[in-house]
């Protein structure tokens, strides 16, 4: 399984312990925020409000609460004035990370960050160090338990303009261009297709495979990132072995 499906899949699967502890409400009400700030309060012409919006609907978030953080971002009420920074850095063996955050205070948030690296066997880069190994890209998994028909799903995802197709051992996984997720969505769902992850993230061109003490270093430096109250999203390039995860 490629590392990043893998990843997207663990992703999914704690950001539903995450929406207990708040974690997620707190975050995604952040997006909604800045969002509605560059483009709007109509997600028709503003595809991350419709994203964030999405994520919203997915994670049961309280419609008042939605419609306070997007007033925010219109300047109707006093919020805080967050910044978006991305941060780049080497995991354990020289894995590649990307960190995206959303803060209100730029110095405490690259001391924490720089803390996390360094703590579990990584540090932090400069800009534009492992970037250009990730590429901004949709991304549909389908589990095979849920009995789709493996041969129409590809022929669906090719003609909605999927850019590629795999078969995993438990799924398969679409990537798509980010102009192309909604219309790639909107055929899955016409054709009552269930997905387990369904997103716009960055996807890494290659992989590094890692076993034994980088595995585990490098998934609590993943945990401890996303656990950060600032940082939005974490992406990287590892891969690790079923066995192991």
């Amino acid at each position: 399984m490629s590392g990043h499906s893998k990843w997207a899949n663990i992703k999914h699967k704690k950001g539903k312990m995450d929406a207990i502890r708040g974690k997620v409400t707190t975050k995604i009400g952040r997006e909604l925020t800045v969002a509605a700030r560059l483009g709007g309060a109509d997600p028709t012409g503003n595809m991350r409000l419709k994203l964030a919006l999405q994520k919203a609907k997915e994670n049961n978030i309280p419609k008042d609460n939605i419609q306070r953080a997007i007033q925010k971002g219109l300047g109707s009420l006093d919020g805080s004035n967050y910044e978006e920074l991305v941060y780049e850095g080497y995991g354990p063996a020289g894995v590649a990370v990307m960190v995206e955050v959303m803060t209100d205070n730029r110095n405490r948030t690259a001391a924490d960050v720089r803390h996390l690296f360094s703590k579990y066997g990584g540090n932090l880069g400069e800009s534009g160090c492992v970037s250009w190994i990730f590429n901004k890209k949709g991304l549909f998994v389908v589990e095979k338990e849920t009995g789709v028909d493996e041969e129409e799903l590809m022929m669906l995802s090719l003609e909605a303009g999927a850019d590629d197709f795999k078969v995993e051992e438990n799924e398969f996984e679409i990537t798509i261009a980010p102009t192309l997720f909604y219309q790639l969505q909107e055929t899955l769902e016409k054709n009552n297709i269930k997905v387990s992850v369904a997103e716009v993230t960055m996807i890494p061109e290659t992989t590094m495979e890692l076993a034994g003490d980088d595995a585990t270093k490098m998934m609590k430096l993943m945990d401890a990132l996303e656990e950060h109250d600032d940082v939005q999203e974490v992406y990287a390039n590892f891969d690790i072995p079923e066995d192991l995860m």
